[in-house]
């Protein structure tokens, strides 16, 4: 029997929700493309519930128990002594998911001496260390697709807000004003803008899809380009490069996975390209930009605005200068964790435990690393250092 332990994030500070806002999901069984959403034998959830936290357990607890593995969930994952680095040492299989994720770094990894399955309860593996995975022969699988439209929803909703001033004009009626043209001396249209992606692939497509009908002009940059037929439909400009591509784009879209060639990216001769008040909207992982970077050309003005809800570490400390940077629209990291995105990921998360555990393959688009090799996905989105 096996060790499961999963590191998510607290309950809510008044407690574990006895009641919700909405009563039901929409039902969707495929995604954009056509792979279909996950298909575990069974859920022992109620979907559209808070699963993400501590006492939601990814509904994962009566499956588990059942079967006779153990399952210990907890949220502390950080510093000496860490429930996470006690629990560690004897576990099987280790969840986390990209909000609050537990750092699987060469060292951990070399002290889980039985550990054999490294699972993202959501999309985006940067938090384990691939070729620490590669090397102690751990399988890493991330539920593929199951956030990637919520975070492009959370992308557009982060762009309108910047453009139009939203934020700081709801302020404006939270504290009892009405000063109109306080809210509109930074305030735009999108429409006729130039915006662009960074990565093209489920999240950056699914941007690009949902901002054409804003009639703005689409770019984009990605190591893999799209089909001709998809150009054509949108309207697309392709450009090399993140540098060649930005001088053009009046907003700015990060889209892409945390990878040696991505880290640091948007630095300070990136961001110089950029044109003058132009928006940085980025979702993907807070090490593609270079935090102090981002905070300089905001206060230089060099950026009007830049929005995301990606940090490092994470969570990130009181004193992190993204809190308090001007022109920011930062939210903790919640894009992909909705409560509509919870259940697809806890789904699949399921179904990666049961093809697991019945040694059958995990879905080819679910994996990252396996059999000592990228693999699946992580072959298409990845690279290894050594």
């Amino acid at each position: 029997m096996a060790k499961v332990l999963c590191v998510l994030y607290d309950d809510p500070t008044d407690g574990y929700p006895t009641e919700y806002a909405r009563d039901d999901l929409p039902a969707i069984d495929r995604y954009p493309g056509g792979q279909t959403t996950p298909t575990p034998e069974g859920i022992d959830f109620t979907p559209g519930h808070l699963l993400g936290s501590v006492s939601g357990e990814l509904g994962l607890r009566a499956y588990l128990e059942k079967a006779g593995h153990t399952l210990v969930v907890t949220c502390d994952k950080d510093g000496d002594g860490s429930a996470f680095d006690r629990e560690l040492v004897d576990a099987d299989v280790v969840i986390s998911q990209p909000f609050w994720p537990a750092y699987l770094t060469p060292e951990r990894m070399a002290a889980a001496k039985n550990l054999k399955l490294a699972v993202t309860a959501g999309i985006g593996s940067d938090h384990v260390d691939l070729d620490a995975a590669v090397a102690h022969g751990v399988t890493v699988a991330e539920v593929t697709f199951s956030n990637s439209i919520s975070v492009a929803e959370h992308v557009v909703m982060m762009t309108l807000s910047l453009v139009r001033n939203y934020l700081p004009s709801h302020q404006v009626v939270l504290d009892g004003g009405w000063n109109i043209a306080d809210c509109v001396a930074r305030s735009y249209d999108l429409e006729g803008m130039h915006v662009g992606t960074v990565a093209a692939g489920r999240i950056g497509l699914a941007v690009l899809r949902r901002l054409a009908p804003f009639d703005v002009k689409l770019h984009y940059t990605d190591r893999h380009r799209l089909p001709r037929e998809v150009e054509d439909e949108l309207g697309l400009v392709f450009h090399e490069s993140a540098a060649a591509m930005v001088p053009y784009c009046d907003v700015v879209t990060v889209n892409a996975p945390l990878h040696p060639e991505t880290e640091g990216l948007f630095d300070d001769e990136l961001l110089a390209l950029m044109k003058r008040g132009a928006y940085l909207i980025n979702t993907a992982r807070a090490r593609i930009a270079d935090r102090d970077a981002v905070d300089r050309a905001l206060r230089s003005g060099r950026l009007a605005g830049y929005a995301g809800d990606v940090w490092y570490p994470q969570p990130a400390p009181a004193g992190h200068p993204w809190r308090t940077m001007p022109h920011h629209g930062m939210t903790p990291h919640i894009s992909g964790s909705s409560l509509s995105a919870q259940a697809r990921y806890a789904a699949g998360t399921r179904e990666i435990l049961e093809s697991w555990f019945a040694g059958r393959p995990i879905r080819d688009e679910y994996l990252i690393v396996d059999g000592g090799a990228l693999a699946g996905t992580g072959a298409h989105s990845y690279s290894v250092t050594k």
